[in-house]
């Protein structure tokens, strides 16, 4: 939704998923530890000024969260989504989400739409093109 487009015709935003590279995510977890898929990732590509988004069902993925804990030290800020009561993540991240709820299919769910939401208003405060089937 931030490279190509969400609703709106826009330019690309720069925004990649840390777990779609498997050659990165297989070498990492194989010769280190899978626990640093993400924080790894993280020292090679962000700046302070980015914003790293991690999400974890439990709130306590160790991979996840040693990635906060990196995006911390180096005061990268960070958005969280997470279920149940927030788990290890509440208190590392900048902006936290929580689903309070133990059924994670409805956490995912959760989840969902409210990326949904976070796109919508990117797209909105960045190219100001208000549209209120975008946010409604």
């Amino acid at each position: 939704e931030f490279v190509n487009r969400f609703r709106m015709e826009r330019p690309p935003l720069p925004a990649m998923s840390l777990s779609t590279d498997t050659s990165v995510l297989t070498s990492v977890g194989n010769d280190y530890d899978f626990d640093q898929i993400f924080e790894k990732q993280l020292m090679a590509l962000c700046k302070p000024e980015d914003l790293a988004w991690g999400i974890s069902t439990s709130g306590n993925s160790p991979n996840v969260l040693k990635g906060l804990r990196f995006c911390a030290k180096e005061e990268i800020s960070t958005l969280g989504f997470a279920g149940r009561d927030g788990g290890k993540m509440n208190g590392l991240c900048d902006f936290m989400l929580t689903i309070p709820s133990d059924n994670t299919a409805r956490i995912q769910e959760v989840h969902i739409i409210a990326a949904h939401v976070i796109c919508a208003l990117v797209d909105e405060i960045l190219f100001g093109r208000f549209n209120p089937d975008i946010v409604g």
